[in-house]
């Protein structure tokens, strides 16, 4: 990296911007006194900040090309040597220099992911993270326990996306549709016949399996942008139909009054019904993580990552195309059911506008920030993505241009998310490879 000439161009880099925002930024009128007012101290902090972002910008995206290709070389060196002259007993199909950052920072602690798998590690993790858990209702605030449960419903709406993007490659935009069939289907069956929570759940569950299934049908022989525009259709379609059809959903102005959780009936206060909630919301995620880990290792989750890579090549081989995207659709609309119904009973209020388009992105946002096809990666990401606003407020001006500007340096610097998913390894012995030839 040539530092004289990256200094100049960050130079001019941040004179130009100055020049930009200087009507907006610098400039401002007082209509009241009709007097300009020169806000000079704004243009050092303009220029600073574009000198430093740009020189910061160039210097890590420099090295990110220098890492790239000293990894190439080290690649193409190691496949050159045999694994018997590598002194090495198996062949991985992870090498080092496409380990993912979890893999590095674990490495600085002279720790791999194998490690978390031996027992006398695992378990006493497991029992601090456990007693975290349960304590952590009980050691906060309600609000702090209200924004936890906002996340966890999120948690579980990423990772039921995950499902459809992140394993079969099925860019869906209107995934806030079936979060809405979930919502809308308590707050009616307990408006009409007084449904309670617990068997509104699987009913609000079912209800957008089958909307999944019914959006599928019509869209199996799309792809790309093509599948996109049609499911952002289908979410802003829904979203019109519950705005309008007055005599269902009771248009703009919702329904209130939806019961919260309640254990054999007994009505509980406030705080009492909420750590319900939380506890429920854990629940739901822990039995996510381990229905979608299943599936991914299944004879299902593999014709998924399949399609996903390429979809000609999948049918070419004899993988049931069809039958995999209405499998795909049809559990994540399950998952977003379920987080619906929890919606309405954490809200104890639905209309449409809590619906749009902007909660769809937001969700396919976590999928992608945090790795798609990575189930700890998407946890993180939607956590990120919802703790972080809310410990912001004292930013409440910038939050968006700081989640912007997030989600630029991510895609740039880490475009494979921030856990991204790791491809299965097959190792072979030397004996075993002695033996086939």
């Amino acid at each position: 990296m040539n530092i004289a000439r990256e200094l100049r161009k960050s130079v001019g880099l941040a004179l130009w911007f100055v020049v930009l925002t200087f009507p907006l930024m610098i400039i401002r009128v007082n209509t009241i006194t009709d007097t300009i007012e020169w806000r000079w101290e704004r243009l050092i902090l303009i220029g600073v900040g574009g000198f430093l972002g740009s020189f910061l910008w160039n210097f890590f995206l420099s090295r990110q090309q220098a890492n790239g290709a000293a990894a190439k070389v080290t690649k193409t060196a190691r496949n050159a040597d045999t694994p018997a002259e590598a002194g090495d007993d198996s062949v991985s199909g992870q090498p080092d220099d496409t380990a993912t950052l979890l893999d590095r920072i674990l490495r600085r602690f002279g720790w791999t992911r194998d490690t978390f798998r031996q027992r006398k590690v695992a378990l006493p993790l497991g029992g601090i993270l456990l007693v975290l858990v349960v304590a952590y209702p009980f050691a906060t605030s309600l609000y702090q326990t209200n924004i936890m449960i906002s996340a966890l419903i999120y948690v579980i709406l990423a990772l039921g996306l995950n499902v459809v993007i992140g394993l079969g490659g099925l860019l869906h935009l209107g995934y806030a549709a079936f979060y809405a069939v979930g919502a809308y289907t308590y707050a009616l069956l307990n408006f009409h016949f007084g449904v309670s929570f617990w068997i509104a759940l699987p009913l609000g569950a079912t209800a957008s399996m089958i909307f999944g299934i019914l959006l599928a049908i019509p869209i199996l022989r799309l792809r790309g942008d093509y599948l996109a525009i049609v499911t952002l259709a289908f979410g802003e379609i829904t979203r019109i139909v519950l705005t309008n059809w007055d005599r269902l959903s009771f248009g703009p102005s919702g329904i209130k009054g939806i019961p919260r959780p309640n254990i054999f009936g007994i009505e509980m206060k406030l705080n009492g019904a909420l750590n319900l909630t939380y506890f429920i919301c854990i629940a739901l995620v822990v039995l996510t993580i381990f229905i979608v880990n299943r599936l991914e290792n299944s004879r299902i989750g593999r014709q998924w990552v399949a399609m996903g890579e390429d979809d000609v090549a999948a049918r070419a081989m004899g993988v049931n195309t069809t039958k995999a995207k209405l499998t795909a659709f049809a559990i994540g609309a399950f998952w977003a059911g379920l987080a619906g119904v929890i919606f309405a009973a954490r809200t104890t209020f639905v209309n449409p506008e809590s619906f749009r388009v902007w909660e769809s992105v937001l969700i396919l946002c976590m999928v992608v920030l945090g790795g798609m096809g990575s189930i700890p990666g998407v946890i993180i990401g939607a956590l990120i993505l919802i703790l972080l606003p809310e410990y912001l407020r004292a930013f409440s001006d910038y939050r968006l241009l700081l989640f912007g500007g997030i989600l630029v340096v991510m895609m740039v610097f880490r475009p494979g998310g921030l856990i991204p998913k790791r491809r299965k390894e097959y190792r072979l012995r030397r004996e075993e490879m002695e033996d086939a030839s």
